[in-house]
C-alpha cells in the first residue's frame, strides 16, 4: 500500500473566486511558468461562462464539469506470468481531480480556430452538461475498466 504523502504542495486560492480548486487548475492551464497569462485564459473563459450559461456564478458550472470529467475506474497494466493484463483500479480523488483537469485542458488545446478562453469556455460547459470531449474519455475509461473486469482479481 502507498505510504501517505506528507507534505503535498497545496495552491492557496485564487483571488477572484477564493477557490483553491481553481487555483489548482490555473497551474494546469499554465505553460512555460506564465502564471499571469493562464489567469486571464481562465478569467476570461469564466466571463464566457457567464455570459452563455446566464448564470452569475461560473465556480459552479466548474465544479460540476470536473465533477463529470473525473474518472472512478481506470486501467494499470500488471505484469504476471510473462503476460501483461490490464487490471481495473479504483481511482484515488487527487488523481481524479487531477485527471479530469488535464482531459478538459487537452480537449480544449486540440480544437482549432478560436482563441483559447472561448474553447475553454465550450469544454466546460459541455462537460457540465455530461457532453464534450474529456466526458467521452472518461466514459472510454470507463468501459475499459468494465471490459478488463474478468482481471480485477490481480489487483495489488
Amino acid at each position: 500500500m502507498r505510504r501517505k504523502v506528507k507534505n503535498r504542495n497545496i495552491p492557496e486560492p485564487d483571488n477572484v473566486y477564493n477557490s483553491p480548486k481553481l487555483a489548482k487548475f490555473i497551474n494546469c492551464i499554465m505553460d512555460s511558468g506564465k502564471k499571469e497569462t493562464a489567469r486571464k485564459v481562465v478569467y476570461k473563459a469564466f466571463d464566457v461562462i457567464k455570459e452563455k450559461t446566464g448564470n452569475p456564478n461560473p465556480l459552479e458550472v466548474f465544479d460540476m464539469a470536473i465533477k463529470n470529467a473525473g474518472p472512478m475506474t481506470e486501467v494499470r497494466s500488471r505484469r504476471i506470468g510473462g503476460a501483461n493484463y490490464q487490471v481495473p483500479r479504483e481511482v484515488r480523488p487527487e488523481r481524479r481531480l487531477a485527471l479530469a483537469m488535464r482531459w478538459i485542458k487537452d480537449a480544449a488545446s486540440s480544437k482549432k480556430g478560436q482563441p483559447m478562453h472561448i474553447k475553454l469556455a465550450d469544454e466546460l460547459i459541455s462537460a457540465s452538461k455530461n457532453e464534450g470531449s474529456a466526458v467521452k474519455k472518461r466514459d472510454d475509461t470507463h468501459k475499459m475498466a468494465e471490459s478488463n473486469k474478468a482481471f480485477a482479481h490481480f489487483a495489488w
